[in-house]
């Protein structure tokens, strides 16, 4: 292999740096032109691995008159987020520079500014920092190969943020394209967190387009691949990841979620105090509204030193921010995942989890935050908000130990996403069924479509398919008599251009002073519930609300101490299969620790009135109350399976005796309550658990057409069938649920067999429902010994899900009263 070019470890050098041997491995591969997927923990260098290994092939092919090659765009930096484009762009630059390399590094994302986009059409910069979105902006320019021509890198940074997601189905088509004008790319992809690697790198590499032109394959190339197999670089760094966990003083015996977190904010303020500066990390963008709020209440002296920084603020706010934390002038923010990753924010030295993070991936990528270097150690605290989420810390730190990781699932069959990309195309330069239908089946997503299928796509971009043949608002592209497919009305064009993109959510209003300036965003159904006068906390501000013009919340500053405070639909994350399957094998661990040793109260209470499952026992436990029959079931599997198999089970209940339920569910399990006695033990007999006719059980189970309709509408967007409006004019919410509504309803009707209606329903299963997953669930139940308990009451299991019910019926001071009387009672029995 080439050695790296001497310029680039006399750089390194001169940043007190050492190259680690991962790097110096994919410079030598990208010297020699080979593609492949980088994995190294957060923090040891992975940006530079692969930038260095742009600029060293460069270095290396620059002719000894000492001039590189500037010609055009030569490289593609994917990135996931738009926040983090600058800050990769200033670290390409700055290589750059110091390696005599005279390229220049641009960003183009949502955030660019018309006038540099008008600049960048005229000449792009040799390497670009740019998101799935943007990239696909570019393939809809006319004349978009000349932009090209000469690119010979494409680098999907953070890739298992991408992998599972339409946007990395975006990155999928988009290389399928570029690989059809550029043969010989070279493509990387950067992950730190992820454990189904060689899949990934399948995903993103795809297979080699077929070349129709050559008659005989070149000798070990068939069928024209042109490149060699890509290679998986790991990393052999270990890095530390310590994990410490705030352990209440006191662990009551019935716990429940939600109260017990604010309960320990005292004792981060001696961690925030004893560190350079802390990231404070919450599962939502509601609990770091709250967050942030009490933690000012609660120490006064952090005003001006202490920040907050989520997805829904002004950019101008979360790029000051992002600012004065690398610059080491804020001691604490309290953030989401829009901190997730990163280049480098050198100041950090200690991480705080604030309840559990659902996944292990999420956590070990928050910790690598800290002492984000090769040499440091990652520090993070764990502070539970209820005692039994400190199993889950326990759970955590063992997986981080081993180096476990979740695996990330491709999406498979997006035709939503395939549908936007043809329109794409045939906006610039228009394409050739046969040739793109080649392309396209070079992606891990449509590498199984059938020729009807693509034939039934091109009629819906052309016609807009059997049911709405009939209007020329759907017959976006035509068929010209070269036989090239192309869209020619400027007007669909624009409104193209405008809506490509696979993020769909709910409408926002803007949040803008009176007189000042906007301060962030906020969903229409939060806005619509205000009345002028009404006070409510944003951006760690007590606003009051004004009026509403247009898309715009009007606010003024207020003094008050009290208010609402807004939630973002969508926000409550799901624990993964992964995370599940090490909570349940912690539970029942010999193993002590300090968080295991905490929540004994808990574990021997609920020995006494029932029992602790091991991981071959599946715990059933039913009681009366004067609320009724309870059922509780715990198979440990996360909320949304439980949702879908307490519908199941009771569906399959009725079956035996007319009986109706009400159902409530958390991430340990779930309950069936009646106002009749629940046959449970005949159920039992009756093979209740049984994955046999899931599919048809749980569609007669769910109202699945009303949830195949919630997914519709995000599809029927996507794939252009609903316009959400021009820029300052966006369609309202409610019309576009009727609008997608009536779509719905007419090819259900009409035209069964449209492929984004049955894309829908699939997505409502396998999505929503993760279908796949409890299929196993319930194959893994199968195995286990069947435990059915009468304890006479509420146990300490089933106590916080019987509050997750009861939430969403009182106020917080109503549910605090109600919940400190049930314990009592409890107690006493």
């Amino acid at each position: 292999m080439k050695v790296p070019a001497p310029q680039l470890d006399a750089w390194f050098s001169a940043q007190d740096w050492t190259a680690q041997p991962f790097q110096r491995e994919v410079w030598a591969h990208m010297a020699e032109g080979h593609s492949g997927l980088l994995n190294a923990p957060t923090g040891t260098g992975k940006t530079y691995a692969v930038w260095g290994g742009v600029v060293n092939h460069a270095l290396l092919a620059t002719p000894a008159q000492g001039r590189s090659d500037n010609r055009g765009l030569k490289a593609i930096w994917i990135t996931p987020l738009r926040a983090l484009a600058g800050e990769i762009a200033e670290s390409a630059q700055r290589m750059c520079d110091g390696l005599g390399l005279n390229w220049t590094v641009g960003v183009r994302t949502g955030d660019t500014s018309a006038k540099e986009r008008a600049a960048q059409k005229k000449a792009l910069p040799q390497l670009l920092v740019t998101t799935p979105e943007s990239l696909h902006v570019l393939l809809a320019t006319k004349g978009y190969a000349e932009l090209f021509k000469h690119l010979d890198w494409f680098i999907a940074d953070e890739w298992h943020e991408l992998l599972g997601s339409k946007r990395g189905v975006q990155v999928e088509l988009a290389l399928s394209r570029l690989k059809a004008l550029r043969p010989d790319l070279g493509i990387w992809g950067i992950s730190a967190t992820i454990g189904n690697l060689e899949e990934a790198m399948t995903v993103l590499h795809g297979s080699a387009p077929v070349d129709r032109t050559r008659s005989v394959d070149p000798p070990g190339r068939p069928n024209g691949a042109g490149r060699p197999a890509p290679v998986l670089v790991r990393s052999t760094i270990k890095k530390p990841i310590e994990v410490r966990s705030i352990i209440p003083e006191e662990v009551e015996r019935y716990p429940w979620a939600g109260h017990l977190g604010l309960k320990l904010a005292h004792r981060l303020l001696p961690i925030i105090e004893e560190s350079t500066s802390t990231l404070i990390f919450t599962n939502t963008r509601a609990q770091s509204e709250i967050w942030y709020h009490h933690l000012l209440d609660s120490a006064p002296e952090l005003a001006g030193t202490i920040a907050l920084h989520h997805g829904s603020l002004d950019r101008d706010v979360r790029e000051w921010v992002e600012k004065a934390l690398d610059e080491g002038r804020l001691k604490a923010v309290v953030c989401t995942s829009s901190l997730d990753l990163g280049v480098d924010f050198r100041p950090v030295e200690s991480v705080v989890q604030i309840g559990g993070p659902k996944g292990v991936a999420r956590f070990v990528q928050r910790a690598g935050r800290s002492g984000h270097r090769p040499d440091a150690v990652s520090r993070i605290w764990f502070l539970p908000t209820h005692a039994l989420e400190l199993v889950e810390a326990a759970a955590l730190r063992h997986a981080a130990e081993e180096g476990s990781i979740e695996a990330r699932q491709p999406l498979f069959r997006c035709f939503d996403v395939l549908a936007q990309y043809l329109v794409t195309l045939a906006v610039s330069d228009g394409f050739s069924p046969a040739a793109l239908y080649d392309e396209v089946r070079t992606t891990w997503c449509f590498k199984d479509i059938t020729p009807e299928e693509w034939d039934w796509l091109l009629t819906f971009i052309t016609t807009g398919g059997k049911s709405l043949t009939a209007y020329d608002e759907f017959r976006k592209a035509v068929v010209d008599p070269d036989g090239m497919i192309r869209v020619h009305d400027r007007r669909v064009a624009l409104r193209h251009k405008l809506s490509i993109g696979t993020i769909v959510g709910s409408e926002s209003y803007a949040v803008k002073l009176i007189g000042g300036g906007r301060i962030g965003t906020v969903e229409e159904w939060f806005i619509n519930q205000l009345k002028p006068g009404d006070v409510f906390w944003f951006a760690g501000r007590s606003l009051e609300f004004v009026r509403v013009q247009g898309l715009v919340a009007q606010v003024r500053k207020s003094r008050e101490q009290k208010g609402k405070i807004p939630s973002w639909q969508g926000g409550r994350m799901p624990l993964t299969s992964y995370m599940a399957k090490v909570l349940r094998a912690q539970l029942t661990t010999p193993e002590r620790n300090e968080e295991m040793n905490a929540v004994q109260p808990i574990l021997a209470r609920q020995r006494e009135t029932s029992i602790v499952p091991t991981e071959d026992e599946l715990l059933i436990e039913r009681f009366e109350s004067r609320e009724g029959h309870h059922v509780v079931i715990y198979p440990f599997e996360g909320r949304l399976v439980h949702e879908a198999m307490g519908s199941l089970l009771a569906f399959r209940m009725s079956l035996l005796k007319p009986i109706t339920f009400s159902i409530a569910m958390n991430d340990y399990g779930f309950e069936l309550l009646s106002d009749q006695p629940i046959p449970i033990e005949e159920a039992l007999d009756n093979d209740l658990f049984s994955p046999q006719d899931l599919l048809s059980d749980l569609q007669r189970s769910l109202n699945a057409t009303e949830m195949a309709r919630r997914k519709f509408r995000d599809i029927a967007s996507i794939a252009g069938l609903v316009f959400k409006g021009m820029p300052g004019r966006p369609l309202k919410e409610r019309h576009m649920r009727a609008n997608s509504g009536l779509f719905f309803d007419v090819f259900r009707e009409h035209e069964p067999e449209h492929l984004l209606l049955r894309q829908a329903y699939d997505e409502a299963f396998d999505v929503q429902m993760e279908l796949p997953r409890m299929r196993e669930a319930l194959e893994r139940i199968g195995r286990q010994r069947k435990v059915l308990k009468d304890p006479g009451r509420f146990t300490p299991f089933a106590f916080p899900i019987l509050v997750d019910r009861l939430r969403e019926k009182l106020t917080s001071e109503q549910l605090e009263d109600r919940i400190r009387k049930m314990t009592l009672r409890l107690e006493k029995a």
